[in-house]
């Protein structure tokens, strides 16, 4: 190769490097398309649809929620691991599609490998939940009664690996206690049963499940958080009620396609910190029970290490229960 084409060479490679630095730099030129992989109108849709409002502030450009559902959020997650790696598509993923779905489901994509985290939004612990007329009046009577009723009681989830069907299953793991799962189409229709008595428990999202505590449908004993909730100070986390093992977050994070650019993964992350900093953001998302991250675990380096703890964690515990997808 003569000195000539090498010349020529270092000059296309940095006329490579300057445009990818210049995109990166000049980023976002256009709206962002955040895939949330639930229906509009849910809690998580809800949630989205708050920070997208906030983060377009930040960066000057609509942030568009586009609802993807099915295959318990892998078809959602899938769109985005097969988008450009430019920013202008990312995932509001959540612990099932980025933790579970990986043990539970084949999936044609990776949950680590094929993504880039951007930053952690927020931890939706769940209500440990009983029937009105349930005898069990907190949390250890609960575990004693079902102990007492060995694979009697009913449990309702919303489906094979769901939130409900794991965070159970965890709960019968710490505590010796068998029960029945009964699956739904959902979470929406195990609360109507539940609310019916035609069901004896269910773990569930706080947005959805205090109103119901509230107005004596239900009975709650717990909420699987480290803290309580600022929406529902009453309600005893599983440590102070005696199960301290079964702290589970249903956090909520944004992702980007792997190899995004790292100046783009900044910019994002700015507009999220930004929006997670906002008094009016915070106040409506803790209305709806979500845990505000604080800002250490806000940046990609922490929800990549949360990621990986979160899969050392339930792999294990899903696999030796032998969950699988339907």
């Amino acid at each position: 190769m003569t000195s000539l084409t090498h010349l020529a060479c270092s000059i296309m490679a940095a006329a490579w490097l300057a445009a990818g630095n210049a995109s990166a730099k000049e980023f976002p030129s256009r709206p962002i398309t955040v895939v949330v992989p639930f229906a509009a109108g849910g809690p998580a849709d809800v949630q989205a649809r708050i920070m997208a409002d906030r983060m377009r502030v930040t960066l000057g450009q609509p942030v568009i929620i586009e609802n993807v559902v099915g295959g318990a959020g892998s078809v959602a997650a899938g769109k985005v691991a097969r988008s450009a790696n430019d920013g202008y598509t990312v995932s509001y993923g959540y612990w099932g599609t980025h933790v579970l779905n990986g043990a539970i489901y084949p999936l044609p994509y990776d949950v680590v490998q094929d993504f880039e985290p951007i930053s952690l939004l927020g931890n939706n612990p769940l209500l440990i939940l009983g029937r009105s007329s349930l005898p069990a009046e907190n949390l250890q009577q609960l575990v004693q009664w079902l102990q007492a009723n060995p694979d009697k009681a009913l449990q309702g989830t919303s489906g094979v690996g769901s939130a409900s069907h794991v965070a159970a299953i965890l709960f019968q793991h710490l505590t010796g206690t068998h029960f029945q799962f009964v699956p739904y189409r959902g979470a929406a229709p195990v609360m109507q049963d539940l609310i019916a008595g035609r069901l004896d428990v269910m773990f569930d999202q706080v947005s959805s499940a205090l109103p119901h505590v509230r107005n004596g449908e239900l009975k709650v004993y717990a909420v699987t958080a480290k803290k309580r909730l600022a929406s529902a100070p009453e309600v005893p986390t599983v440590e102070e009620a005696g199960l301290p093992g079964l702290q589970i977050s249903v956090w909520h994070a944004l992702f980007a396609p792997k190899a995004t650019p790292g100046a783009v993964i900044a910019k994002l992350n700015a507009a999220v910190v930004d929006a997670l900093a906002d008094p009016v953001v915070r106040h409506r998302l803790e209305s709806l029970g979500v845990q505000i991250p604080p800002r250490e675990q806000q940046t990609p380096q922490a929800l990549a290490e949360l990621q990986k703890a979160e899969i050392q964690k339930w792999w294990p515990i899903l696999k030796a229960a032998n969950v699988r997808a339907e």
